[in-house]
C-alpha cells in the first residue's frame, strides 16, 4: 500500500486584480496576458499542482465572491494574487477578511524588459504591476494577513521554484487540517517535552489527536492471518537484507512483527488516521514493541510515526512526508543521542531505539534483524538497522508546547557518513554536522527549549518549513550557518513579547 499522491486533484487559484476604469480593450489584454503567465507556470514541472486562472477581479463584490469560493472549495489549497494593473486596495478588504486559504503575492509583470525605444503611455497604462502590487501589498499588511511574497519575472526559474516551495507548504497545511493522529496509549511517564495541549493543537493546526486502546490494536493484530503476514514478509525480502535467523529459528518473531504491521495498518485505515504514536510503557497484549512496522509507516504508507506518546513529532513526520512527496528523501522520527567532539569534525549521532524510518535514505540496503530490548517487558522486537545516507542542508525540526503557544524550532544540518562502522549498534541511525557548529547549535537549541525528539527531513529544506510556519501562524526559530547565540537569544525574547501581545 503505497502513499497516495497528496497533490492529486489539488489546485491553486490565480487571482488577477484590475478595475473597470481601464475599459474593455485593456481588460481583454489583462486577461490574455494573465493566461499566458498561468500557462507558462503550469508547464514548469517543478510546480506539482494545477494553477487555475480565474476571471479578472474588478470590483469589491467580485473579490469577495472569489475569496468565499476559494475558501470553501476543498480542492483549492491556496491563492496566488497578482495585480496586472492598478487595483484599488479598498475593493479587496471584504474578500481578504474572508479568505481561509494560504496566500501568495506574486510581484511580477508580463514584459521582462522595458522597451526603451517604443514605450509610451498606452504601454504604461497596461503594464503597471510595479505599483499595482504595492497598493495590494499595503492593504494585506494593513489587515495583518500572512502571505508569502515572490518577486521576479515569471520566466525566472527561481520564481517557479519558490512558488513550488509555497505550494508544498500549502499542501502541508491541507494535510495538517485533515490529520487524524492515533495514539496507542498515553505519554511516557514523567517526560515533559512529549506533553502538549491537544485542544490547542487542533485549533492551531487542525489535527485531531485522540487515544485508542492498545488492546484494541492487539485485537487487530490477532485477526491478521498467516497469509497476510507471509505476503508482507515477501515484501521485506525484496527491500531488506534479512538476517538468516529470522527466516529460521526466529521465524515466529518475524511472523509476529509482520502481523503487527498488518494489524496496525488495518486499524489506521479503519479510522482514517494518517499519523500514529505508541509508548513502550503501555503495550497491553502486544507481544513485542512495534519495530519494523513503525519504521515502515513513513516509507511505505506516508504516515507519521513517533514514540513514547509524542504526538507532536508524529504530526511533523506526516507533514514532512506530504510536503516532500515526489522528491528524493523523506521524513522520520529522530533523536539526539550522543556527541562526537573531535576537533574540527564535531558531529551528532541521532537515532531511536526502534522507530527511525528508511524513508530518509540509507547508505546500504537496510538490514532486518532481531535484538534484545531492555525496556517494555516484552519479547525481543524485530527492527531495521541502517545508516542514513548523506544529505547536505537537511533539516531537523521540533515542535514544543511553550504554554502560551507552540514553537517550531529548526536546525539546518549536513547528514554525513560516520567515521566508523557502528557495527555493534543495533538500531537505525544518522550522523550529522549541525550548522553553524555543534556547540552553537546545541546552545541555541537548549535556549529555545527544543525537544529531544525531532523530525528529520531530507526531501524538503528550510523554506518549505518557513512557509508552513507562516501559513499556520506558529512561532519559528531557525538555527543555521549564520546563527550566533546573542542574536538568537534576543530574537527569542522579541518573539516572546510578540506572541504575548498577539494572543487571540
Amino acid at each position: 500500500m503505497a502513499m497516495e499522491n497528496p497533490f492529486e486533484n489539488k489546485e491553486v487559484w490565480f487571482a488577477v486584480g484590475s478595475q473597470e476604469l481601464y475599459g474593455p480593450e485593456t481588460l481583454e489584454q489583462v486577461a490574455k496576458q494573465a493566461g499566458e503567465i498561468v500557462d507558462y507556470l503550469n508547464n514548469q514541472h517543478s510546480i506539482p499542482v494545477k494553477i487555475v486562472l480565474k476571471p479578472t477581479l474588478k470590483s469589491s463584490d467580485a473579490v469577495r465572491n472569489f475569496m468565499v469560493d476559494a475558501s470553501s472549495k476543498e480542492s483549492c489549497i491556496g491563492v496566488i494574487a497578482w495585480m496586472h494593473t492598478f487595483s484599488p486596495a479598498k475593493m479587496w478588504i471584504r474578500g481578504l477578511e474572508l479568505l481561509r486559504k494560504p496566500l501568495l503575492q506574486l510581484n511580477t509583470q508580463y514584459h521582462r524588459e522595458i522597451p526603451w525605444e517604443s514605450i509610451d503611455m498606452d504601454f504604461m497604462n497596461l503594464n503597471q504591476a510595479a505599483h499595482g502590487d504595492r497598493e495590494f501589498g499595503y492593504i494585506v499588511s494593513r489587515l495583518g494577513i500572512r502571505r508569502k511574497i515572490v518577486v521576479g519575472h515569471y520566466t525566472n526559474p527561481e520564481v517557479s521554484d519558490r512558488i513550488n516551495t509555497w505550494v508544498r507548504a500549502c499542501l502541508g497545511w491541507w494535510a495538517s487540517n485533515n490529520m487524524n493522529v492515533m495514539r496507542w496509549g498515553d505519554n511516557m511517564r514523567n517526560v515533559a517535552v512529549t506533553e502538549g495541549d491537544k485542544t490547542e493543537a487542533e485549533k492551531i493546526f487542525g489535527a485531531s489527536i485522540n487515544t485508542w486502546s492498545v488492546n484494541e490494536l492487539n485485537s487487530y493484530v490477532n485477526r491478521a492471518t498467516d497469509k497476510q503476514a507471509k505476503d508482507l514478509i515477501e515484501d521485506y525480502k525484496n527491500k531488506y537484507n534479512i538476517d538468516p535467523e529470522l527466516l529460521n529459528q526466529k521465524y515466529d518473531s518475524l511472523l509476529i512483527a509482520a502481523k503487527q504491521e498488518v494489524g496496525m495498518v488495518s486499524m489506521m485505515c479503519d479510522y482514517d488516521a494518517t499519523a500514529a504514536v505508541d509508548n513502550f510503557e503501555d503495550l497491553g497484549g502486544l507481544s513485542q514493541l512495534p519495530g519494523v512496522a513503525a519504521q515502515r509507516f513513513p516509507s511505505e504508507y506516508g504516515w507519521g510515526f513517533s514514540a513514547e506518546g509524542d504526538w507532536k513529532t508524529a504530526i511533523l513526520v506526516r507533514l514532512g512526508l506530504v510536503m516532500g512527496y515526489g522528491l528524493e528523501g523523506g521524513a522520520s522520527l529522530m533523536e539526539d543521542y550522543s556527541y562526537h567532539f573531535e576537533p574540527d569534525n564535531e558531529m551528532i549521532l541521532g537515532s531511536h531505539m526502534l522507530e527511525v524510518s528508511p524513508s530518509i535514505g540509507s547508505i546500504q540496503k537496510p538490514r532486518l534483524a532481531i535484538y534484545p530490548l531492555g525496556i517494555g517487558g516484552k519479547s525481543d522486537p524485530v527492527r531495521l538497522v541502517f545508516t542514513a545516507a548523506p544529505k547536505k542542508d537537511a533539516v531537523v525540526v521540533s515542535l514544543a508546547d511553550m504554554c502560551s503557544r507552540f514553537r517550531l524550532l529548526m536546525n539546518i544540518v549536513d547528514v554525513v557518513e560516520p567515521s566508523g562502522s557502528l557495527k555493534n549498534l543495533p538500531c537505525a541511525r544518522a550522523m550529522w554536522k549541525p550548522q553553524p557548529s555543534l556547540s552553537l547549535s546545541a546552545q541555541c537549541w537548549l535556549l529555545a527549549g527544543g525537544s529531544h525528539h525531532t523530525c528529520m527531513t531530507t526531501s524538503i529544506g528550510r523554506e518549505v518549513w518557513e512557509d508552513f510556519a507562516r501559513i499556520s501562524g506558529v512561532e519559528l526559530a531557525v538555527i543555521d550557518k549564520n546563527t550566533n547565540t546573542q542574536d538568537f537569544e534576543r530574537n527569542l525574547q522579541i518573539s516572546q513579547m510578540y506572541y504575548k501581545l498577539n494572543v487571540k
